[in-house]
C-alpha cells in the first residue's frame, strides 16, 4: 500500500497540493519557517544519554540505572511543533514528512560528531507493519544515510515478536516488554558485525528501553560500540 501511494503521490499533489502541517500554508509539508522553528536540544544535557539537565546537576537516570548503549544523542524535545511532526508522521500516513525530520537527525549526526559504519533503523514487528503500511524509523533512517554518506541496513536486525505498545507502562514493564523481542539475521552473528560501529535509529526514545533492546543483539554479534540517535525525547 505503501509503495502504491508513493508511485501516485506526483498525481496527488497535483489534485491536492501539499499544506505545511503547522501553519497550513501552501507548497511544502513543512515549510522551511516552520522547520526553522524546530529547535535542537540546548544544553546542559547529560553526555551519556542526553536527557535534559539543570546547570551543575547529575543525571540521574544515569546515575542510577545507564544505559548500556555506548551513546545516546536526541535531536530535540519531544514538544510543539515537533510532537505534532512525529504523530502525523508515525501515525497519520503523511510519510513525506520523514524528508524534513529526516534532514534533523542528520543535522544531529553532524552537530553531536557521531560516526558510524552502519545504520540500523528500529524494526517492526511484520504484522505492525502491515497494519501501518511503513516502518516510520526506517523512512527516517534512510533520509538521513542518504543525507550523511552512512550505509544503512535493514536486513540485520529483526523483531522476532510482537510487543505491546510502550506508551502508559512503567521503566520495568517497558524492559519487560522489548526482552528478547529482537535478534540478528542469522547471517550477521558469525563475526560480520565485529569490531563495527553501528547507529539505530528510531523516532522517540522515552527510557531507552527498546533502544537497549535492540542494542543487545547488536553487542552479543561483536559491535564495538552502539549508538542511538532519535528526534525527540520527553523532558
Amino acid at each position: 500500500m505503501h509503495q502504491l501511494h508513493s508511485k501516485l503521490q506526483p498525481i496527488l499533489d497535483l489534485l491536492f497540493p501539499q499544506r505545511c502541517l503547522i501553519c497550513k500554508r501552501g507548497g511544502h509539508v513543512l515549510c522551511p519557517l516552520c522547520l526553522r522553528s524546530i529547535q535542537p536540544l540546548r544544553p546542559p544535557f547529560c553526555p551519556h544519554c542526553c536527557t535534559r539537565l539543570s546547570p551543575y546537576a547529575q543525571c540521574r537516570n544515569c546515575q542510577y540505572g545507564a544505559l548500556r548503549l555506548s551513546m545516546l544523542r536526541v535531536f530535540g524535545s519531544y514538544e510543539e511543533p515537533l510532537r505534532s511532526c512525529i504523530h502525523a508522521l508515525k501515525y497519520d500516513g503523511q510519510t513525506r514528512l520523514a524528508e524534513p525530520l529526516g534532514k534533523l537527525l542528520a543535522q544531529a549526526y553532524v552537530t553531536h560528531r557521531l560516526r558510524a559504519d552502519l545504520i540500523i533503523p528500529v524494526p517492526l514487528h511484520k504484522e505492525r507493519e502491515q497494519q501501518r503500511g511503513y516502518n516510520q524509523a526506517t523512512l527516517l533512517a534512510r533520509q538521513c544515510a542518504t543525507e550523511i554518506g552512512v550505509p544503512l541496513r535493514e536486513d540485520i536486525l529483526i523483531r522476532q515478536r510482537a510487543t505491546s505498545a510502550q506508551v502508559g507502562l512503567s521503566i520495568q514493564k517497558r524492559q519487560q516488554n522489548v526482552s528478547g523481542a529482537f535478534a540478528c539475521h542469522p547471517m550477521f552473528t558469525t563475526g560480520a558485525l565485529f569490531g563495527r560501529t553501528i547507529l539505530i535509529i528510531d523516532d522517540v526514545c522515552t527510557t531507552g528501553s527498546t533502544l537497549e533492546a535492540s542494542s543487545t543483539p547488536l553487542f552479543a554479534a561483536g559491535a564495538r560500540r552502539v549508538c542511538g540517535l532519535v528526534l525527540a525525547r520527553p523532558t
